[in-house]
């Protein structure tokens, strides 16, 4: 059986993403912040030392094999320009850290992992339209992180594609989640729909659905690939 570890599995398009994959009769590996429930294993990516403690915990329930990482872990919180130094600068290193870092240091535990076993294996990053796009001028960081995250994605394809190891990147727009919900507000609300020729924001089961076809479908040439989901707001 397939084991997928996907991070911040609680909520959203991460717990939309959970039930798609199980559908197709795979294993997988949650992670929140906090959780209760026996399937997911809590682990804090403010903390240096969180993702390792994760994947360590996620291989020993595995029985020492996981087949794919899905990082969706994210943290989207306002930062203004105005705020002081320290505090722009915490909350700049708090999302870079979770955004980001977290996400690189299980990708690198995955490629080893892998490459000890000598076996292939997918990484599916769930970016965002920001990364191509940027964000709004409170979000500086969480669009420097996505844009970091597109980086990581597209060097870990070329350096690694040889060894059957397989990467891929979607980068969400809007999508009717709660963490997008109050910036949509704060942003005018449906007016803000206006920029998506769609009509409308994505809903977590379509993101979910591009999640569960790299896990499993996509094809190994596809790898390096980006697959935008936004409407139609940013075409390249």
């Amino acid at each position: 059986m397939t084991t997928v570890l996907l991070t911040g599995s609680s909520r959203g398009i991460g717990a939309a993403a959970k039930s798609a994959l199980e559908a197709r009769g795979v294993s997988v590996i949650g992670q929140a912040t906090r959780s209760d429930a026996i399937d997911t294993v809590p682990a804090d990516f403010a903390e240096p030392f969180g993702a390792a403690e994760l994947w360590e915990a996620a291989l020993a329930r595995a029985g020492g094999s996981i087949d794919v990482l899905v990082n969706n872990a994210g943290l989207f919180a306002a930062n203004p320009i105005a705020m002081s130094d320290m505090q722009w600068l915490d909350a700049w290193e708090d999302t870079l850290r979770i955004n980001l870092t977290a996400a690189a240091q299980l990708s690198r535990f995955a490629v080893r992992h892998w490459q000890d076993r000598g076996v292939g294996g997918r990484i599916v990053h769930v970016a965002s339209r920001a990364g191509h796009r940027g964000d709004s001028p409170d979000h500086w960081h969480y669009a420097a992180s996505k844009g970091g995250m597109l980086a990581l994605h597209k060097t870990i394809a070329r350096a690694y594609a040889g060894e059957g190891i397989l990467s891929f990147a979607i980068t969400p727009g809007f999508t009717d989640t709660a963490m997008a919900g109050d910036y949509l507000q704060s942003r005018g609300g449906d007016g803000l729909l206006a920029d998506i020729p769609l009509g409308r924001v994505a809903e977590p089961e379509e993101i979910a659905a591009m999640i569960a076809w790299c896990a499993l479908d996509a094809p190994p040439s596809m790898t390096g690939a980006t697959l935008d989901a936004n409407g139609a707001s940013y075409v390249r």
